[in-house]
C-alpha cells in the first residue's frame, strides 16, 4: 500500500480537470508532499500556483477548481484552500485504522512489490585484491550493498557484481616485495598478513601516498616492470600471481563478513583481460574505433580523435582503448564488462556505486557503449562524496595514510562497547531497571551498534556530499543516528517483553484501532509511509530517504510514548491498541535498517 499513489489516483483527475496541458498533469500531481506540519493537513498539494501562471488565473482559484472537483473517496476527510493556492488535505482516521490493523498480518508491512519489476546489475565495492581494504572503499561497499537490498525487497531481480582490481600495478607491487623483501617464515605461517606487510612496506619504499599510477622512482618503475611481464605472460609471474590470488581475497572476506555483505559475483580485471582484443577488432570493424598515431581510440560525440595529449581534457574527451604499446585501458575492459553483463544477465539497467571523480569517465563510457548498439540498456553513475577527518581533509591516520576498514570497524566496536557499560553504570546509578548480559550477549551488541553507526553515519546523508568520519558522533544515543534507532527498536521488544505480549496473536487477531489520541494518530500515518519512503529511495537510488524516515518515525513514536502509556493504559480496549502500534513500530524499524544493512538486537 503506497499511500502517496492511492492519493494521487484520486487526485489526478481533479488536477486534470483543470490543467490547460494534458500531459503535464502528472508532473502537476507529483507535487502532492506530506504536510510539515499536523495544523496544515496530513499532505499538500501545491500545483495551483504552476497553473494559475499557466492559466493566468489567480491560484486560489484554481485550488478551489481542484478542490470541487475531487470526487467523494474512502480517503480524504477534507481539504482546504489555504495561503496563495496551497490545497490541504487531511486523511479519515477510520480509514488509517483500518488499513494499519489490516496491515499487522503482513510480513511487508504494506510495502507492494513493484508492478514493473526490472532487472538490474549493480557495480559496488571494487577494491584492489592485493592490498588490504580502506576506508575509501567503505561508502561503495555499503551503498551498493544497501541498494540492492532495497531493490530486491521491491521484487526487482538484481545481480552485484563486484569488479575487483585483480590485473593492475598493485600487483606488480606485490611481486616485486616478494622477490625482495619477503620473509618466507612469515610468508609460511600467514600469507595474506605477509602479502599485506610486503604491500605496505614496498609503498613505504617508494615513499609514494596516493594511488599505485604515482610516479614513485625507482622502485615503482621496477613494479611496474613486474606488472608488465605479468601481462605479457611471463610463467614466474603468472605462476605467483595465481599463487597470491587466494591470500589476496582471504584478506577481504573477514572484513565483507563482519560488514554483513554478500556479493554475487566476484569477477576481476583479469577475468575481461582474454576478451580485450576482440572488443578492440569488434570497435574497429564497426566504425566506432578509429586508429590515431599507432594508438587505437573511439571519437567523441562529435567525431573528434585526439590529435594532441591536451584534447585528452575535454570536457567530452576522446577514449583510448589501446594505447601505442599494445597495452589496453580501463575504458577496454569496462566495455567488455558491459559486453558479458548484457549477454549473461540481460539487465534492464546497469547502475555504478563508484566516487564521483570517475564521472567523466562512465560519462564518456555510457556514451560508447550506447553507440555500440546497447541501446536499451540504463546506465547509471551513482556518484558519491568524500569520507571527510574532523579537519575536513580526507580521512586518514594520525601519521597520513588511509585508514585500514578493519581497523576502523575495530574501534567503532571497541568503542560501542566502551560506551554501552558507561551507559548502563548510568543508568543503575540513576535507579533505571538495566538487563543483566552476559558477556557474549555485550560482545554482539558492542558489534551491531559499531558497525551500525559507520553504516547509518554515511547511509543518512545524501550520497553525493562528502561527510565528516566522527565516532563520538555516530555513536550519540540521541539525534539520528542507527545507535538510537536500535534503541527504539529495543525499547519496542522491551514492552512487548514487559506486557507478556503473545505476538503471533497480535498480529493475527489485531485488535480494533480508534487513534483517538493525537499522538496514536501521528504515529498511525507515520507508520502508513513506509511504502512511500521505499519508493522514493529506490526511484532516486538515495538510501537516505530511508533513514530520514526512520528518523521520522522515532520522533513519532517518542511522543506518543510520552502522552501514551501503554502497560499502564486506562482500558484493556486501550492498551492492546497501543501494543500493536508498539509492535508495528518496532518491526518497521527493524525491517527498514535491514534493508540498509543494519542489524538489530532485542536487548540494549
Amino acid at each position: 500500500m503506497n499511500l502517496l499513489h492511492e492519493l494521487q489516483a484520486i487526485l489526478t483527475p481533479a488536477v486534470g480537470s483543470v490543467a490547460p496541458d494534458a500531459a503535464k498533469v502528472t508532473e502537476y500531481g507529483s507535487q502532492l508532499r506530506t504536510s510539515g506540519k499536523p495544523e496544515f493537513g496530513d499532505y499538500q498539494l501545491s500545483c495551483a500556483m504552476a497553473l494559475g501562471a499557466a492559466l493566468q488565473r489567480k491560484p486560489v482559484d484554481v485550488a478551489n477548481d481542484i478542490k470541487a472537483a475531487v470526487p467523494a473517496n474512502d480517503w480524504i476527510e477534507r481539504i482546504s484552500v489555504a495561503g496563495p493556492g496551497h490545497l490541504n488535505i487531511t486523511l479519515k482516521t477510520a480509514k488509517l485504522a483500518e488499513v494499519l490493523q489490516r496491515l499487522s498480518a503482513d510480513l511487508r508491512l504494506g510495502v507492494l512489490p513493484s508492478a514493473q519489476a526490472k532487472s538490474f546489475a549493480i557495480d559496488y565495492s571494487g577494491p584492489n585484491v592485493a592490498k588490504p581494504l580502506h576506508v575509501g572503499h567503505l561508502r561503495s561497499t555499503i551503498i551498493g550493498d544497501s541498494l540492492v537490498r532495497l531493490l530486491r525487497f521491491l521484487g526487482h531481480t538484481v545481480v552485484g557484481d563486484n569488479h575487483l582490481g585483480d590485473w593492475g600495478t598493485q600487483f606488480g607491487i606485490l611481486l616485486y616485495g616478494y622477490k625482495n623483501h619477503r620473509d618466507d617464515a612469515a610468508y609460511q605461517t600467514d600469507p595474506v598478513r605477509e602479502l599485506a606487510r610486503l604491500y605496505t612496506e614496498v609503498r613505504k619504499l617508494a615513499k609514494v601516498v596516493g594511488d599505485e599510477d604515482d610516479a614513485g622512482g625507482e622502485i615503482m618503475q621496477q613494479c611496474r616492470a613486474e606488472t608488465a611481464k605479468l601481462h605479457a605472460g611471463d610463467p614466474e609471474n603468472v605462476a605467483l600471481w595465481n599463487e597470491f590470488m587466494p591470500a589476496c581475497l582471504e584478506m577481504l572476506r573477514p572484513i565483507y563478513e563482519r560488514l554483513d555483505v554478500q556479493i554475487d559475483h566476484a569477477l576481476g580485471e583479469s577475468f575481461y583481460n582474454p576478451m580485450l582484443p576482440a572488443i578492440v577488432d569488434d570497435l574497429l570493424a564497426k566504425g566506432i574505433a578509429r586508429t590515431s598515431q599507432g594508438a587505437v581510440v573511439l571519437p567523441n560525440a562529435k567525431g573528434i580523435v585526439p590529435a594532441t595529449p591536451d584534447e585528452l581534457e575535454r570536457e567530452d574527451p576522446p577514449a583510448l582503448i589501446r594505447k601505442r604499446d599494445g597495452a589496453f585501458t580501463y575504458t577496454t575492459t569496462d566495455l567488455a564488462t558491459i559486453r558479458y553483463r548484457v549477454a549473461t544477465w540481460k539487465p534492464d539497467a546497469m547502475l555504478y556505486v563508484v566516487d564521483a571523480r570517475q564521472a567523466l569517465h562512465f560519462k564518456t563510457l555510457f556514451a560508447n557503449a550506447k553507440r555500440w548498439g546497447n541501446d536499451a540498456v540504463e546506465f547509471h553513475h551513482l556518484q558519491f562524496g568524500s569520507i571527510l577527518g574532523e579537519n575536513k581533509k580526507p580521512f586518514q591516520t594520525r601519521e597520513g595514510g588511509t585508514v585500514g576498514l578493519s581497523e576502523l570497524i575495530d574501534d567503532a566496536v571497541r568503542l560501542a562497547g566502551e560506551k554501552y557499560e558507561a551507559s548502563c553504570t548510568e543508568r543503575r546509578e540513576l535507579g533505571h531497571e538495566v538487563p543483566e548480559l552476559s558477556p557474549t550477549e555485550k560482545a554482539t551488541i558492542a558489534e551491531v551498534v559499531g558497525i551500525g553507526a559507520m553504516k547509518y553515519a554515511d547511509l543518512s546523508g545524501n550520497r553525493v556530499s562528502d561527510y565528516v568520519f566522527s565516532h563520538e558522533k555516530m555513536l550519540a544515543t540521541v539525534g539520528n543516528t542507527a545507535a538510537y534507532m536500535q534503541y527504539a527498536y529495543a525499547r519496542c521488544r522491551n514492552i512487548l517483553r514487559k506486557g507478556d505480549v503473545d505476538e503471533a496473536k497480535l498480529r493475527q487477531s489485531p485488535p480494533s484501532l480508534t487513534l483517538a489520541v493525537a499522538e496514536e494518530r501521528v504515529l498511525a500515518l507515520q507508520l502508513l509511509r513506509f511504502s512511500d519512503a521505499l519508493q522514493e529511495a529506490a526511484a532516486k537510488y538515495e538510501p537516505h530517504h530511508i533513514a530520514g524516515y526512520l528518523w521520522d518515525l522515532s520522533k513519532a513514536a517518542n511522543k506518543f510514548y510520552d502522552a501514551c502509556p501503554v502497560l499502564t493504559a486506562p482500558d484493556d480496549a486501550t492498551k492492546s491498541e497501543r501494543l500493536l502500534l508498539v509492535d508495528l513500530t518496532g518491526r518497521t524499524i527493524q525491517l527498514a535498517l535491514g534493508l540498509l544493512g543494519i542489524k538489530t538486537v532485542e536487548r540494549m
